[in-house]
């Protein structure tokens, strides 16, 4: 006989991103509005700025290099804050986590869940930028149109990273130095910025490293209609990434929070 008190699987995982997105919507202008506007900004700086004076990169125009680059990193610095500052605070500030173990979920839930809604909100912001981007015409209207999925891959993949760092951290302001000691170089140095061929010969195998490399070439792939079948290899890594890094993080975070 099947019993009650444990709920399926899905409704364990939905009602953990459930409640993120209660939270994220009881302030729904402040956390909605700031993804639209950023890319017009973007294409106010680039367009009337540094645009005049790089015509064009890797065979595109520059403005649309940079904004195929914008569409996953916008994921990737939004997710990694989602779990990093956010889960430190609910786990040693707020302790949120504490009042949901109440319910019949398992550590195990409650952190895929977390990293479910890191997803949805990569999704959203890579969504976000692109509909700017469509509507100016920086990007083309084509295989485009499926990058937030790539948006969600990336923030699902940056989520057990942060998860996995924030289960070392133990005073909060030492995040600082996984944004600016890690995901801002990325940011130069994954091919969001200018192509990594550009790089000297013995750099480019650190940037294949980055995970941000990877995302930023299916993605460019995507909305250039230019597809290889290296790309699968891009695939490959992300997965691999998410489940490795994954396992550990949520091991790592049960053990602390248990204890």
């Amino acid at each position: 006989m099947k019993n009650s008190s444990h709920p399926p699987l899905i409704t364990r995982l939905s009602s953990v991103w459930y409640r993120h997105y209660r939270v994220y919507c009881k302030n729904l202008f402040s956390n909605g509005f700031p993804p639209f506007l950023e890319p017009l900004i973007f294409l106010a700086g680039i367009g009337l700025g540094l645009g005049k004076y790089i015509v064009s990169m890797d065979g595109i125009p520059y403005i649309q290099f940079l904004a195929t680059g914008l569409l996953v990193s916008t994921a990737m610095f939004t997710s990694a804050f989602e779990c990093s500052f956010g889960t430190f605070i609910r786990l040693e500030f707020e302790k949120v986590y504490n009042a949901m173990l109440a319910a019949p979920i398992t550590v195990s839930n409650l952190f895929v869940g977390e990293i479910l809604w890191a997803g949805t909100k990569g999704f959203f912001f890579s969504l976000a930028v692109l509909l700017i981007m469509l509507v100016f015409g920086v990007i083309p209207f084509s295989t485009s149109i499926f990058a937030p999925f790539v948006g969600f891959i990336t923030g699902v993949m940056f989520a057990v990273v942060s998860l996995f760092v924030t289960s070392f951290v133990k005073d909060i302001n030492h995040l600082n130095f996984y944004f600016t000691g890690f995901l801002s170089p990325m940011f130069f140095f994954s091919g969001a910025v200018f192509p990594i061929q550009n790089l000297p010969p013995y750099l480019r195998p650190f940037c294949e490293i980055f995970p941000l490399t990877h995302v930023v070439r299916m993605v460019r792939a995507l909305c250039r209609t230019n597809f290889s079948p290296y790309l699968l290899l891009d695939l490959l890594y992300c997965c691999l990434v998410i489940l490795i890094l994954g396992f550990f993080a949520v091991k790592r975070l049960e053990k602390r929070l248990i204890n």
